[in-house]
């Protein structure tokens, strides 16, 4: 599966936090991440991550032309609730939903996201996008 990871500045250490506590579930899979997000969650797991550029530079537009075209099954975006513009989220979240990918804004949904990933629960994604490479 192809897993986009994205987090507001003030949600980077719970991202790092998340995939540390989901390293062993991640690493089964490819990860893609917008820059400071990547480079924070590579360095604490060590997982290779692909690198996109930062958020408000285009990453997260670069990420969002990807989920349009299908190419990745689950995103995780810990979103700050309380920023006065979340216009990416909000695109994210509409992609994700047009294309049926599953999609986190949180970290509580993200970890039943994460362990319905661990179960096999998103193997119908594998028919959507075959292209999805496994490791």
């Amino acid at each position: 599966m192809n897993i986009a990871l994205l987090a507001a500045d003030g949600k980077k250490e719970l991202m790092v936090q998340f995939c540390i506590a989901y390293c062993g579930i991640l690493a089964e899979h490819s990860i893609i991440a917008t820059n400071a997000t990547g480079k924070l969650v590579s360095e604490a797991t060590g997982l290779p991550i692909g690198l996109y550029m930062g958020g408000g530079q285009g990453g997260a537009q670069q990420i969002a032309a990807r989920i349009a075209y299908n190419e990745i099954d689950l995103v995780l975006l810990f979103a700050d609730p309380t920023a006065p513009d979340n216009t990416a989220v909000a695109e994210i979240g509409r992609l994700c939903d047009m294309h049926s990918v599953p999609f986190a804004s949180n970290v509580a949904t993200a970890e039943v996201l994460i362990q319905g990933l661990k179960r096999g629960d998103f193997a119908w994604r594998d028919i959507v996008n075959p292209k999805t490479k496994k490791k």
